[in-house]
């Protein structure tokens, strides 16, 4: 294999959109003339035919399944697998496994007949049937995959429940069955937490090949097991090539490791390269071990020793197979909810490793589209999760060799199946964002590799879309490339109600308007080998000159607003048709202007909200795989946090640690994974999102503030960092030469005089850190003249400013002072603090520096002195204080 081939780029390959709105997609099959057959877990079959007109996908079937279990809300149980007879051109066969509807706790794996587009279901052979427990939840597995001799490979979960424990399911007390996984998974005689190999016989039998994990007719054994020791290996695939098999494992809850239980979490991504046991529920991961614990209730353990891979023995009371296991193996990918230092590629967060295919170039040789040769060999896995993809090289031995994101800037809603067909093409199914029930962004869609001629990415834009005539305007094709480097050639239209009025070949032509009306540019590129494209289209309004509108203050702060101080402030409007309003041409009721504390900060503005920062996480994340905004889902929906947190005022810091270490009992006893790679300040963010949804009243909007006048901040709302106090005006013209009217608004924002220090310019000697007890970052001063510099901060009207300092002497603080200097370190001395002094107590205290009147915009530097000690304190915020002095003459808005 050739590790030095150049990796394709990227946006040669498209993911093209099928199907959406699908109801619990699960798995899918590639027929050998391109058709997609794939199921849904309430028992749909369903068929894509690409070669259609319009194609469009059609339920040929649904097989009677059940979906529950008597003691829990929760269901995996359904129509579980699917896969397609190697020889499916000839027979027409293809292979279901599912749970059947009825008083019978079973799963079959069953055969039938497809004619033309059409399911027969009374050809219905079942080769296999797996007794199971429907008392309790969970693990199913489920798939399906055949090898190069036509051996079918099918994955069992352990049928266990895991939420009594987020480690190994060992539960040994009498009625407790279900929530042991030695009954399966660590069993012998047992087909469940297992991957068979059996092989289909025409008369709807099976037959068993050779080389098997257990001899044919051993006692105490099945011999269709082909490996053990499986939680939920819920996707599986075999290299036809080499005959290795590949599956996700999907593993415990567990967020850290325990002394007397075992270890944290870990999912699994696993090669079988021959029959074995990989381990569960006594081993996890790379063979980390749990312990031998005995449950004396449901919730205190009696540890004991730890399993041992070498030599593990199942002696479970459950147990219908022999005492003493095959040697453990362990796995070949493994990563915990926390970043993976073995793995670090795979990132953080809630986990569902799948795995397969792989990619053999020699497959597709007169495939139109198939995967470029750097793809050759690579094993593709994938996380429900995660939302990504990710190719895995191996080397001539089939060992693990690098890790590289696939398709990195696309984003997959909770890919659960992925096929290759004979076009080359990559078939993917999306589960969706909520689990348990249809969804709108559950798709089946295709990835397509294009290694011919690109078209060109164009993009369009005018510098003046609004004016009086005579308008003058300039076009702009900036931004427009072509990937294959091909020369281009630009033609831009012009058009009013359709008639076309211009025409330009140049690349960012000039054009004057001389008479009124509305207009459109539209710009098409095209390359050197035919291939165009158009831009969206570009209205422009030739007639009416848009108004200017301006806030400024009179007097006053330009950076900061302090609560109980009015904040003065001066609209200005003017329009070149309708006048002024200095002039009285435009009256004053007809400028809006608004006045407003935000909290949490404002949309739009450099620097985002908390609640904002949160929603972009939790949208951004696997969040949405377990919540919804409204809805209840795995976990409770949004709202229903919100509203029960909504007068609880310590919550914000119990679930932002909730967020990052995970838990559960609270809503039901899914655990919630855990997030430890969030810092406290993204989960704070996050949790501000969630409770601001307890407020669903519509506020009416207030009447319009005078267009001169004063606002007064609320007492109390300079304590929060992040608050602004927002002024906006707006007015709309009344239209000219016919051409409809324009609306400016213009918007100033003042902030608060409380300021995070260690988002300030550090220098070195002072460092960052966060504290789950604090609710902001920590600036850490750890060097006698190190500094933090506030960049263009308005000290007109400012007399203090006061800071929360800790000198916690258990981490040996030695204390000092914070100087205030203007424009640099070694500055104009505005003020110095009181001594800080080392204390037993970590609680900040408050030093407050009184400043030399200043005027104007300067940098500001918080100098941090002690010439005896290597760490001084730490520092939270800084809050300036106003001072009672005249204020200088007018600023104007920048905004």
């Amino acid at each position: 294999m050739d590790f030095n081939r150049a990796r394709p780029e990227e946006n040669r390959f498209t993911r093209v959109v099928l199907a959406e709105k699908l109801d619990e997609p699960i798995e899918l099959a590639v027929l050998p003339d391109e058709r997609v057959l794939f199921i849904e877990r309430h028992g749909y079959v369903n068929l894509y035919k690409p070669s259609e007109t319009s194609p469009r996908v059609r339920r040929i079937a649904t097989i009677p399944v059940s979906t529950k279990y008597a003691g829990s809300s929760q269901a995996e149980d359904g129509l579980l697998g699917l896969a397609a007879d190697p020889d499916f051109a000839a027979n027409g066969w293809v292979y279901m496994y599912y749970s059947p509807a009825g008083p019978d706790a079973k799963n079959v794996l069953a055969r039938f007949t497809m004619t033309g587009d059409s399911l027969d279901l009374a050809s219905r052979k079942v080769l296999l049937e797996i007794p199971t427990q429907r008392l309790q939840c969970c693990h199913t597995g489920g798939s399906i995959a055949f090898d190069a001799q036509g051996n079918l490979y099918l994955s069992t979960g352990d049928n266990s429940n895991p939420f009594a424990s987020g480690y190994a399911p060992i539960d040994e007390r009498p009625g407790r069955m279900p929530w042991d996984a030695q009954k399966s998974s660590a069993n012998t005689n047992d087909l469940r937490g297992k991957i068979i190999r059996i092989h289909p016989e025409p008369d709807g039998t099976y037959s068993i090949p050779d080389g098997n994990l257990f001899p044919k007719g051993a006692p105490k054994t099945r011999a269709e097991i082909y490996t053990m020791g499986h939680r939920n290996p819920y996707r599986i695939s075999v290299e036809k090539h080499t005959g290795f098999l590949y599956w996700g494992d999907v593993g415990p809850d567990a967020n850290v490791d325990s002394v007397g239980r075992g270890p944290r979490g870990y999912d699994e991504i696993n090669q079988a390269r021959g029959p074995g046991n990989y381990g569960w529920p006594y081993f996890v991961g790379n063979n980390q071990a749990y312990y031998k614990t005995t449950v004396i209730d449901s919730v205190t353990t009696q540890g004991g020793p730890q399993f041992d891979p070498a030599h593990p023995v199942n002696n479970s009371p459950n147990n219908t197979g022999l005492n003493a296991l095959p040697p453990a193996r362990g796995a070949f990918i493994w990563y915990p909810y926390a970043p993976s230092p073995d793995f670090p590629i795979v990132g953080t967060g809630g986990r569902t490793a799948l795995a397969g295919p792989v990619f053999h170039r020699e497959d597709f040789q007169n495939a139109p589209r198939a995967f470029p040769p750097y793809y050759d060999g690579k094993l593709f896995i994938y996380e429900f999760m995660r939302h990504w993809i990710m190719a895995v090289t191996m080397d001539k031995n089939g060992d693990l060799a690098s890790i590289e994101r696939f398709m990195p800037n696309a984003k997959f809603a909770a890919p659960i199946e992925m096929e290759f067909a004979p076009s080359g093409d990559l078939y993917i199914l999306e589960y969706g964002t909520i689990w348990f029930q249809g969804n709108d962004d559950a798709r089946l869609v295709r990835i397509e590799y294009n290694a011919g001629n690109r078209a060109p990415l164009v993009a369009a834009a005018v510098d003046h879309p609004k004016g009086a005539l005579p308008l003058r305007i300039t076009l702009s094709s900036a931004g427009t490339v072509d990937l294959d480097e091909d020369s281009l050639r630009y033609e831009w239209t012009i058009t009013q109600r359709g008639a076309v009025v211009a025409r330009s070949t140049a690349a960012s032509p000039s054009i004057t308007f001389r008479q009124a009306g509305t207009y459109r540019a539209a710009l098409t590129v095209t390359d050197a080998q035919g291939a165009s494209t158009s831009a969206a289209p570009i209205d422009i309004v030739a007639g009416n000159q848009p108004p200017t509108v301006g806030i400024d203050l009179v007097g006053g702060n330009s950076t900061f607003f302090f609560p109980g101080v009015p904040v003065r402030y001066a609209v200005r409007v003017s329009d070149r048709e309708d006048g002024s309003l200095g002039s009285g041409r435009i009256p004053a009721r007809r400028v809006a202007v608004r006045a407003q504390y935000l909290p949490d900060g404002s949309e739009g503005r450099a620097g985002a909200s908390p609640a904002d920062q949160g929603r972009q996480l939790i949208e951004g994340g696997d969040c949405l795989s377990c919540h919804q905004l409204s809805r209840k889902s795995i976990g409770p929906a949004y709202r229903d946090v919100a509203r029960k947190y909504r007068v609880d005022s310590t919550a914000s810091a119990r679930l932002s640690q909730k967020i990052r270490e995970g838990g559960s009992g609270v809503w039901g006893p899914v655990a919630m994974p855990a997030h430890p790679a969030l810092s406290a300040e993204q989960a704070a963010a996050m949790v501000a999102y969630i409770r601001s949804l307890a407020d669903t009243t519509k506020v009416s909007t207030p009447p319009s503030l005078p267009v001169r006048g004063a606002y007064t901040p609320a007492a109390g709302s300079g304590d929060a960092p992040r608050g602004v106090v927002q002024l906006r005006a707006a007015y709309t013209d009344r239209g000219a030469n016919g051409v409809p009217a324009i609306t400016t608004e213009q918007a100033l924002e003042l902030r608060s005089p409380t300021v995070i220090v260690a988002n300030g310019e550090m220098s070195d000697g002072v460092s960052k850190q966060t504290d789950e007890r604090v609710p902001v970052p920590i600036a850490l001063a750890n060097r006698s003249g190190s500094s933090v510099a506030l960049k263009q901060i308005d000290l007109t009207g400012v007399g203090a400013v006061t800071f929360p300092v800790a000198a916690p002497a258990q981490y040996q603080a030695k204390g000092g002072k914070i100087a205030v200097h203007l424009d640099a370190p070694t500055g104009t001395l505005l003020g110095e603090s009181e001594p800080i002094l080392p204390t037993t107590d970590e609680a900040p205290v408050s030093r407050r520096v009184s400043l030399q009147r200043a005027t104007g915009v300067h940098d500001l530097y918080f100098v941090f002195t002690n010439p005896d000690a290597t760490f001084l304190f730490a520092v939270l915020t800084a809050t300036f204080e106003a001072a009672s002095a005249t204020y200088p003459p007018t600023r104007n808005s920048s905004h």
